[in-house]
């Protein structure tokens, strides 16, 4: 449990930290049998763009990519996202929880969990909990970084300060936004004062 002296950042992996979508790209494009550049990267949430239905569906795909490729182990980082975290942890009063939907492929749970650790310690990525469950808002955080569309309107309306990171599914809801690490950076040390100022003295 965080003590009451730490501002919780629930901070989402896959298209926040991890660049999902550009790490799946060419495991699809070797699915599908075709170039990597026929898969737009002008994505929407679920990939219809890329016509997975013709090679079994996204579910397919996922589990291809997981547990024949390592997606987890090998996504690569979003620009700026590992050092920014680090300057966040750095700060001292802030706890960052990772909080990440990706047990996706039953009977696959104890290999996505080593691929998920595996790369956040080899990216460097500094965080004191980690969560592996669908429902965020479940996980208590002051503030949440997050890019889904479902899960940043679950999340909104049970009252959960959360930061749109911004990409081609999300481009339709309203702020707060953060289009790169440098804004997110800054807006949880602002938010982060705002909680230490309301704090009693």
């Amino acid at each position: 449990m965080a003590s009451a002296a730490q501002f919780v950042l629930g901070v989402d992996l896959d298209g926040v930290v991890a660049d999902f979508a550009r790490g799946l790209r060419p495991i699809a494009a070797e699915w599908l049998g075709v170039a990597e550049r026929d898969l737009t990267a002008q994505i929407s949430y679920g990939f219809p763009e890329w016509e997975l239905d013709r090679a079994g569906g996204y579910d397919a795909l996922h589990r291809f990519a997981v547990k024949e490729r390592e997606l987890f182990a090998r996504l690569p980082p979003v620009p700026g996202a590992p050092a920014a975290l680090r300057r966040l942890s750095a700060a001292g009063d802030i706890r960052i929880r990772i909080i990440t939907h990706r047990l996706y492929i039953h009977w696959f749970h104890k290999e996505a969990i080593h691929q998920t650790t595996a790369w956040l310690e080899h990216h460097g990525i500094p965080y004191w909990d980690i969560c592996f469950m669908r429902d965020k808002a479940a996980v208590g955080a002051d503030l949440y970084l997050e890019d889904s569309p479902e899960n940043i309107q679950a999340l909104r309306a049970t009252g959960h300060e959360t930061i749109v990171v911004v990409n081609s599914t999300n481009h339709h809801l309203p702020g707060p936004r953060a289009e790169s690490w440098e804004d997110i950076e800054a807006m949880v040390l602002e938010r982060r004062d705002r909680w230490r100022a309301a704090r009693p003295s």
